[in-house]
């Protein structure tokens, strides 16, 4: 079929010639068969449209606190209005639109909780990972001057750890409360994809607030565990009186404290690549040889591009000035640098959360 002056220019096979002609689209909306797919199509285009609209209604909708109220049980528009302080006409709308997206459920003038609505507020830190999006919309204002790299985006002034800041309390208890309310997701997801058989002493590496070590003692009590985190940092883990607290700074090299097993859960992905070189190298000189190290962060899908790591945690760490989701290929490539053999990338529940990958030290 011949290309129409609307087509997409420079569509290189047959199917994108026929995909981006409005004279194709026009017939095979009236064919019965490829009607469904063109609809599909067309509804998965306007998805990625108007996806800031989403994102800005899951925003009202945890500001309000509409679905903690919905979990008490259904309410009309009228007593939710009252409840949130927001006109009844546009409580209509925003419950409406939390229906559409399937967190709220609607039963005549009835609107309650959905199961979707249930399972977001039962994830720990949800929603104040939302709440803190506010910096990551704005420094998305001008995508095009973000990605030419001409902004000043706030969210690297939000976590100045990754540039080696230390010493501010405020800045500490910030990132201790967001990753206190976050991790315990991570940490559950890692421990379901290794083995800690083996292992009597655990290292964890930039673990913040303990979340990954409180998990490890849930799951192997008789292990002898130790925190590695800047000063400020571990000074508000909360963690128990045996757990060992080691204040510094892992660019000036991880301490050997004996551990056989060293942990890095969503540290590499904040960092440059300089940066993470010289960390695992540290990491490999505290080993003992045959030393076991466990990686956890998202991933890269690399040549398979994955719809959460490489548009979320990718634009994030884009926004951040340092790091970037790595896919697992280049982390092997690191790992097998400092000195790593033994290299696996284990099956992932959940990409999004916590990939992982295990080495052991040559």
């Amino acid at each position: 079929m011949a290309m129409t002056e609307r087509a997409v220019p420079g569509a290189g096979s047959w199917v994108n010639r026929l995909a981006g002609s409005r004279r194709f689209q026009a017939f095979a909306a009236r064919v019965p068969g490829l009607r469904r797919l063109v609809r599909a199509e067309g509804a998965a285009i306007f998805d990625i449209m108007q996806g800031f609209v989403r994102s800005q209604v899951l925003m009202a909708l945890v500001d309000l606190r509409l679905m903690h109220r919905l979990a008490e049980g259904p309410a009309r528009v009228t007593a939710l209005a009252a409840f949130a302080g927001v006109p009844e006409a546009r409580m209509m709308v925003l419950v409406q639109a939390g229906a559409a997206l399937g967190l709220i459920r609607r039963r005549g003038d009835l609107y309650g909780l959905s199961r979707r609505g249930a399972a977001f507020l039962a994830v720990p830190g949800l929603e104040e990972m939302v709440r803190h999006h506010r910096v990551l919309y704005g420094d998305l204002a001008e995508p095009a001057a973000f990605f030419r790299g001409e902004t000043d985006p706030e969210l690297a002034r939000f976590w100045p750890y990754v540039f080696g800041g230390a010493g501010d309390r405020d800045v500490a208890a910030r990132y201790s409360r967001l990753m206190a309310e976050s991790q315990a997701l991570v940490a559950e997801d890692t421990l379901a994809q290794v083995s800690l058989s083996g292992i009597t002493h655990l290292l964890d590496v930039g673990g913040g607030t303990g979340a990954f070590l409180r998990a490890v003692r849930a799951r192997a009590p008789g292990l002898r565990l130790g925190l590695f985190d800047l000063p400020e940092v571990v000074a508000q883990a909360a963690l128990p009186a045996d757990v060992a607290r080691l204040g510094g700074s892992f660019r000036e090299g991880v301490p050997a404290t004996g551990a056989d097993a060293i942990s890095l859960v969503r540290v590499l992905y904040d960092h440059a690549d300089e940066t993470v070189a010289g960390l695992l190298a540290s990491v490999h000189a505290a080993l003992p040889a045959g030393g076991r190290l466990i990686l956890s962060e998202p991933m890269s899908g690399g040549a398979r591009p994955d719809p959460q790591t490489d548009v979320y945690f990718s634009v994030y760490t884009l926004a951040m000035q340092t790091g970037r989701a790595r896919t697992a290929a280049e982390i092997s490539a690191l790992l097998r640098a400092a000195g790593f053999v033994s290299i696996r990338k284990c099956r992932s529940f959940r990409p999004f959360v916590a990939s992982v990958i295990t080495a052991q030290a040559g």
